[in-house]
């Protein structure tokens, strides 16, 4: 889908004020309101705009420990341990890679023994040969996508 300068600003806006009505977002926009929605609508029929919940925090929630678990699959498993992964509440993503594993989870734990015992969890899963962990010490670069936001607006200007 291409995204232009409009729905460039209306995305920044998003990510930047994101409890604002719409109403005020074609204000500050200076465009008409029906104009927005259909924006709106159109960006996530297509995909670009996936959620408008909370951001949640899981260190907030009593899980401090976060680590990335390289999870190797016996072939033609994928499918299944995909499916016992995320009956595991402490695994809130997990991707299919490319690379040293089948999958990459993102756990967190309340603390480092908690966490021990979510991947003696992963590894008990029919399919599971192997997992790696790496645990985070700091995060670096927090989740954020107003970067691409605006290299995404600069290429569409032109």
């Amino acid at each position: 889908m291409a995204v232009d300068e409009l729905d460039t600003r209306i995305l920044r806006l998003l990510l930047e004020q994101p409890r604002t009505s719409v109403r005020e977002y074609a204000r500050v926009l200076g465009v008409a309101r029906g104009t927005l929605q259909a924006r709106l609508d159109r960006m996530e029929r297509d995909g670009v705009i996936t959620g408008t919940g909370p951001s949640l925090s899981p260190a907030a929630l009593g899980h401090p420990v976060l680590a990335f678990v390289h999870i190797e699959v016996t072939q033609g498993h994928l499918d299944d341990v995909g499916d016992a992964l995320a009956a595991v509440p402490e695994i809130v993503e997990a991707f299919s890679i490319t690379g040293s594993g089948d999958l990459l989870a993102r756990v967190v734990g309340r603390d480092n023994a908690h966490l021990e015992d979510v991947i003696q969890k992963l590894i008990s899963v029919p399919g599971v040969v192997r997992t790696r962990t790496e645990v985070v010490l700091r995060e670096r670069v927090p989740h954020r996508l107003l970067p691409l936001v605006e290299s995404v607006g600069r290429a569409a200007r032109g």
